[in-house]
């Protein structure tokens, strides 16, 4: 299960839309790695100024990994994340994790490329 849905928020999605807020709550309580790195890495891009920060580290343990998996596959939480930091995220392999200006369309559009994804491969990668 990627979230532990407090009931509250369950009610809430049975009752029709659910607040952004309270999922990205949600989120947080539920994915701590993830969120950990995520707002590093926001922090990290607004200090400097640059167009975009990530992440080269990979997760400490499978339950990290698993974590970052969870959170940057579903579209709901990933959404949610980029309008409550007003970023955009990307994402390859198995950590690496990149915050966006969201104006830094051109460096967004060269991360996500396949050239960007081949040479960010290395052998310890493989199994991540």
């Amino acid at each position: 299960m990627s979230l532990t849905v407090p009931n509250e928020l369950l009610d809430q999605a049975r009752a029709g839309e659910v607040d952004d807020e309270a999922f990205v709550a949600c989120v947080r309580d539920s994915l701590p790695y993830a969120w950990a790195l995520i707002t590093g890495l926001v922090r990290q891009r607004r200090e400097s100024g640059a167009e975009f920060a990530d992440n080269h580290t990979p997760p400490p343990d499978e339950a990290a990994r698993g974590q970052l998996l969870r959170c940057l596959a579903s579209d709901a939480m990933r959404g949610a994340l980029e309008r409550h930091f007003g970023v955009r995220l990307a994402f390859q392999n198995c950590h690496r994790v990149a915050v966006f200006d969201p104006t830094a369309e051109k460096a967004h559009a060269e991360f996500i490329t396949a050239r960007s994804q081949i040479l960010n491969q290395s052998p310890d990668l493989v199994d991540c």
